[in-house]
C-alpha cells in the first residue's frame, strides 16, 4: 500500500447510511444476528434532537452541533480485514474524518477479584514554570502542562449494552471480555480526566478551568455501532456523559449526551479545583446510589491531601447520566458499572484502540504554539450564547518546520486557535497565555509538530526555567494490593501518515515529526517510595525501559491496525 493520508475526507465513498426525522437505524441494521435484532424498530419514532449536545463527542454529528469541540474523546480502533463506510485503511472514521488521538499509555494487570472495578491512585500534581509560553524555539521555548497534554487521564472500562458491539453485559464480570467465538460485552470506556492550567475556558474550545488551578472531570465515551463497525449512527457516532468533578458531587450541568449544555462544561463554586504541586488520591469503585436501595454506579473520589478538599462524581441516572440508543440517538437514564471483575490482559474495552482497562495515560498531539494565527471563522457554542471567533491557521517556527497544511499533509487544519491574551470577547474568561492551536479539527496534531513531540518535556520533580515538574504517580493499589504486571502502549502510529500496512513508516517517535521526540515512563526510586514519572526523566538509577523501545512493537499483524506494545513487566513498585 502506498502512502495513507488519513486526515483527510474519504473520496469517492459517501456514508451509506440514510436517515430520515426519525433517525431510525432499523433499515440498516444487520439482520444476521439477535444482537441486531434486539436494536431493530418497527415503526418511524421521532426524537427530538436538541441543536446543541454531545451526541458525538468528535463534532461530526449529522444532526447536532458539538457544545465542546475539545473533549479527549476515546481512540477507536478497527478490525481485520474490515472495508466499509466506517473503516478504512486500518483506521476508523467518523463521518468520513479520521479523529484518532496519541495515547502513550501505562496499564496494570493482575488476577486478584475486584482489581478491574476497584483502584486507588496517589500523584502529585505538575507544577509550570514562572515565565509565560514562548513560541520562537522549537525544543527550547518555556513550556507549561497544556502545551504537552490537554488531559492526562485514568481509565476503567464501564458496562453499557447500548454500546458496541450492542451486546447485553453484566457488571464487574470477566465474562464480558471478547475473545474468538464471542464480541464481547457492550462497553464504554470511562477516562478520569486532569485538565491543566493556562488555556481557558473549558466551557469553549479551550482546554483548562483557568489560569492557575488544575480540575478534573469524568468522561464515558460509548460506540453507537455494530459488531465490526458493520453500521454505525452518523447522528450519535461517540456519544459522551461529561460531569466535573464536584466538591458536592453534584453535576454543574446535565451530564448526558442528550441534555448537555454550557452549564455542563463551566466551572462552578463548587467545581473542585486544585494547586499546582498538590497531592491527590483518586479512588474508583462501584458505589451505592444514595437514595436508590438496591442500586450502584461507578464512582471517582478526588482527596487533595494538601488542602483538604475533596470532590466526586458518580455516573448514576440519578445524577443525569444516559446511555444511548444506536437506533435513534435518544437516551435512557442509567447506572454506569465497571465492566470486569479482574484485569486481566484479555479484560478490554474491545472498540478501543487502547488494549487496556486499568491504566495511567496522556493524551498528547493537541498543542502547537503559534507567532500568529489566520483564518477566523465564528463558531456559536449553543443557542444562548454570543458567537465567539476561533482562528485555524499557525504561523511560526513551529508549523514552518513541517509542510504546510493540507495537499500533501495529513492535518487539514491547527485549529481551534486563539491569540495570547485572547479572552473569548464578551465571556471575560482568563486570557490564553500564548498563541496556539488544539489541534482537535483534524483530529490531533497529525503532522506531529507540536510540543508534545520536542524535548521540552519534564525532566524532573521541580519546574526549570523553562520545562515544568513531571506527573509523580505511586504504582496503583486495588483494595491494598499492588498490581503485579504491566505493559506500555501507544496508538501513535494510528496518526501516522507513514504508516502502511505493511509495517513501513510505523515508529516511535513518529517519522515525519521535525522535534525527532516521543515522551516515555520512567521509575524513579525515592527514599520514600517507587514512582512513576513521564516525560523526559532519565539519569543514575532511574528506569527509562529503554525509552523509546518501551513501546514494543507493532501489533498491527494481531489487532488489524497499527497498535505499538511493549512486553508484560513484573511491577516491582510495590510501595
Amino acid at each position: 500500500m502506498g502512502r495513507i493520508f488519513v486526515g483527510m475526507r474519504r473520496r469517492g465513498r459517501p456514508l451509506a447510511l440514510a436517515f430520515g426525522c426519525a433517525l431510525g437505524l432499523a433499515a440498516v441494521l444487520a439482520p444476521a444476528s439477535a444482537l441486531a435484532a434486539k436494536h431493530r424498530v418497527t415503526h418511524r419514532r421521532v426524537v427530538r434532537i436538541h441543536r446543541f449536545g454531545e451526541l458525538d463527542c468528535n463534532g461530526f454529528s449529522r444532526r447536532q452541533h458539538v457544545i465542546k469541540r475539545t473533549i479527549a474523546c476515546a481512540d477507536i480502533g478497527a478490525k481485520r480485514g474490515v472495508s466499509n463506510d466506517w473503516v478504512w485503511n486500518n483506521r476508523f472514521h467518523d463521518n468520513g474524518h479520521y479523529i484518532g488521538h496519541d495515547e502513550p499509555d501505562m496499564t496494570f494487570l493482575s488476577n486478584a477479584p475486584g482489581s478491574g472495578n476497584d483502584v486507588s491512585w496517589v500523584q502529585t500534581l505538575p507544577r509550570d514554570p514562572s515565565a509565560l509560553p514562548t513560541a520562537t524555539h522549537p525544543g527550547s521555548d518555556v513550556t507549561h502542562w497544556f502545551e504537552l497534554s490537554p488531559a492526562p487521564w485514568f481509565s476503567m472500562a464501564q458496562c453499557d449494552p447500548n454500546s458496541y458491539p450492542q451486546s447485553p453485559c453484566a457488571p464487574k464480570s470477566d465474562a464480558n471480555a471478547p475473545r474468538a467465538d464471542y464480541p464481547g460485552g457492550g462497553s464504554a470506556f470511562m477516562e478520569m480526566q486532569f485538565y491543566p492550567p493556562g488555556f481557558a475556558p473549558i466551557w469553549t474550545d479551550g482546554i483548562s478551568c483557568d489560569n492557575t488551578h488544575w480540575c478534573a472531570a469524568m468522561t464515558i465515551d460509548s460506540l453507537a455501532c455494530t459488531l465490526n463497525f458493520a453500521h454505525c449512527n452518523p447522528a450519535c457516532t461517540e456519544p459522551v456523559n461529561f460531569a466535573l468533578i464536584q466538591t458536592n458531587g453534584v453535576p454543574a450541568g446535565p451530564p448526558s449526551p442528550q441534555d448537555a449544555n454550557q452549564a455542563t462544561f463551566t466551572p462552578n463554586s463548587r467545581t473542585l479545583l486544585m494547586n499546582q504541586g498538590d497531592r491527590i488520591t483518586v479512588h474508583m469503585s462501584d458505589a451505592a446510589v444514595p437514595g436508590h436501595p438496591g442500586q450502584n454506579a461507578f464512582k471517582a473520589v478526588l482527596t487533595d491531601l494538601t488542602t483538604g478538599q475533596s470532590g466526586s462524581m458518580q455516573a448514576s441516572a440519578a445524577n443525569g447520566f444516559h446511555n444511548t440508543s444506536i437506533a435513534d440517538c435518544s437516551g435512557t437514564p442509567f447506572n454506569f458499572q465497571p465492566e470486569y471483575n479482574t484485569a486481566k490482559k484479555s479484560n478490554i474495552t474491545p472498540w478501543a484502540a487502547l488494549q487496556t482497562n486499568i491504566s495511567t495515560q496522556y493524551e498528547i498531539g493537541h498543542f502547537e504554539p503559534c507567532t500568529s494565527i489566520t483564518d477566523s471563522s465564528v463558531f456559536q457554542y449553543n443557542a444562548n450564547t454570543l458567537p465567539d471567533t476561533v482562528w485555524n491557521n499557525c504561523h511560526g517556527p513551529y508549523e514552518t518546520t513541517t509542510n504546510p497544511d493540507g495537499a500533501g499533509n495529513a492535518e487539514s487544519t491547527d485549529g481551534p486557535c486563539f491569540p495570547f491574551g485572547y479572552t473569548h470577547g464578551p465571556a471575560n474568561t482568563p486570557p490564553d497565555q500564548v498563541t496556539g492551536c488544539v489541534d482537535f479539527n483534524s483530529g490531533g496534531d497529525l503532522d506531529f509538530d507540536g510540543n508534545s513531540y520536542w524535548a521540552d518535556w519534564p525532566t524532573g520533580t521541580s519546574p526549570t526555567s523553562t520545562l515544568a515538574s513531571t506527573f509523580v504517580q505511586n504504582p496503583p493499589k486495588t483494595v491494598g494490593r499492588t498490581y503485579p504486571q504491566f505493559f506500555i502502549q501507544t496508538d501513535a502510529a494510528l496518526s501516522e501518515s507513514t504508516c502502511t500496512d505493511s509495517g513501513a513508516g510505523c515508529a516511535v517517535p513518529p517519522p515525519n515529526g521535525p522535534g525527532k521526540f516521543y515522551p516515555y515512563f520512567s521509575r524513579v526510586n525515592t527514599s520514600e517510595a517507587c514512582v512513576i514519572e513521564f516525560g523526559n526523566v532519565s539519569g543514575p538509577g532511574i528506569n527509562t525501559y529503554g525509552k523509546d523501545a518501551q513501546y514494543g512493537t507493532d501489533q498491527a499483524p494481531t489487532l488489524g491496525y497499527p497498535e505499538f506494545e511493549g512486553p508484560v513487566m513484573p511491577n516491582t513498585c510495590t510501595s
